[in-house]
């Protein structure tokens, strides 16, 4: 097999790219969805559908529900493949002098759940990268593209060797960067600027010293409630929500 997708949301973004070679395994006997997937397979001309048992299928991922549908994207299993990527000085280049934009940085993401929300909430939102460093961070996976129900596919991914110098070069290219902490200042009060890059820290730690020190602000989100953090990928989306309140 190939790269391979699952859960009803992310196989219908995929189908919609999927190229020759591709195949789709469908449950026997399967309800509406199921039916609906192999109708959008057929009208591809380019997917092959197979139907197979409960049991054939559960085979092909062992200890994950598949809900009754796989689609087998052919060639390597390169997760990265899935995601649209390029390079921070590619995209920068690409903007136009006065052009505003949203940039996302994560800092040691490793829970691929987390991810694949970020990204689902990074499509909703309209950010314009997602930047990944390369080391101690999840990477594209089967459950990040799930989780993102396809939105893996549409928003632009930069994989970085070195998060700072990256930073830097957004700096350069008139970016302020404004990074999540618990003890930071409150988001209501920092005004998001029209280009602005939001850094989100590692689920335990935060954010690491260095990228700490490389941000502009440090901005937090008011709470009231008795626990005293939110999950990182639902911090992610209220701050990327905020830009856009402020930005739109």
């Amino acid at each position: 097999m190939g790269e391979r997708i699952y859960g009803f949301h992310a196989i219908e973004e995929a189908l919609k790219k999927a190229g020759m070679g591709s195949t789709i395994y469908l449950q026997r006997n399967g309800g509406e969805r199921i039916q609906s997937l192999e109708r959008q397979a057929q009208l591809t001309g380019k997917v092959a559908v197979k139907k197979v048992s409960k049991d054939e299928l559960a085979r092909m991922m062992p200890g994950v529900d598949l809900r009754g549908a796989l689609l087998d994207l052919g060639g390597p299993r390169r997760g990265a493949s899935r995601l649209k990527e390029t390079t921070v000085d590619e995209f920068c280049a690409s903007l136009s002098e006065d052009e505003s934009a949203l940039v996302l940085i994560l800092d040691g993401i490793t829970d691929p759940h987390n991810l694949g929300a970020i990204l689902r909430s990074a499509d909703q939102f309209g950010v314009d990268l997602v930047m990944i460093p390369e080391r101690r961070s999840v990477q594209a996976n089967e459950t990040v593209v799930k989780v993102s129900s396809g939105a893996a596919q549409y928003v632009p991914v930069s994989v970085v060797t070195n998060l700072d110098r990256e930073m830097e070069t957004l700096k350069k290219n008139g970016f302020w960067i404004y990074g999540a902490d618990m003890k930071g200042n409150s988001s209501y009060s920092e005004k998001f600027s029209s280009r602005t890059a939001i850094v989100m820290g590692s689920e335990g730690s935060g954010m690491s010293n260095l990228v700490r020190k490389n941000c502009d602000y440090i901005v937090s989100i008011p709470m009231q409630g008795h626990i005293d953090s939110l999950n990182v990928s639902v911090a992610a989306g209220i701050l990327l929500y905020e830009y856009r309140r402020e930005n739109n």
